[in-house]
């Protein structure tokens, strides 16, 4: 299994980035708190990832945290969370406060995240609480070197839409969900934070 990768980022559009490693380009998935910790293009980057296997798909997704990966790993573990939901689970809530709201039993927070529902929120603070405590999340551990400026979107709202696309949203309600928010002055990592945290009638 591929548990490392460093090289240098050729391309960021969330949740898809692109790193070369010595001329060979690998395609993985990230979810925006990686998004947010990553350099500008050009620049290198080392991540840790997950190679999930299927027999249609080898798919690698990429975390700036060893917590974030742990967290990754046991949301895929719960019946029904598969490695997309898992990524707009870790898009739209921190690994602390997604340990907070299973230690509290906050089910209302984690159904504000898409995609959630009230038994699968019930099921994830089930399965979830007797091991959130031993997994050591640091959210410090980040192992990216380099500064953390973000390369600007030339049309964030554009971008933040596409993203969600890609995450599984159909277009219209992508649209509408970004759409709904105040966009001024955002990137489109910001956009499309504030899009799954969104209640957004339909």
């Amino acid at each position: 299994m591929i548990g490392r990768l460093r090289g240098v980022l050729a391309g960021k559009q969330p949740p898809y980035l692109l790193i070369d490693a010595h001329g060979v380009g690998y395609e993985l998935e990230a979810s925006l708190t990686t998004f947010q910790t990553l350099p500008e293009i050009g620049a290198e980057v080392t991540l840790l990832t997950h190679l999930a296997v299927r027999e249609d798909a080898h798919t690698l997704y990429g975390f700036a945290s060893a917590a974030e990966r742990s967290l990754f790993r046991c949301l895929i573990r719960v019946a029904g969370v598969g490695p997309r939901l898992a990524l707009l689970i870790l898009s739209g809530m921190s690994v602390e406060r997604f340990g907070r709201c299973v230690r509290e039993n906050d089910t209302a927070a984690l159904t504000r995240l898409p995609g959630i529902g009230k038994k699968t929120a019930e099921r994830l603070i089930i399965e979830l609480r007797d091991r959130i405590g031993e997994l050591g999340f640091d959210p410090t551990a980040v192992v990216l070197p380099g500064g953390r400026a973000m390369t600007p979107a030339i049309n964030p709202v554009d971008d933040a839409i596409s993203a969600l696309v890609a995450l599984g949203y159909k277009l219209p309600e992508a649209a509408r969900r970004v759409q709904a928010l105040e966009t001024e002055g955002l990137s489109s990592e910001a956009l499309i934070r504030r899009a799954l945290q969104a209640s957004v009638p339909r």
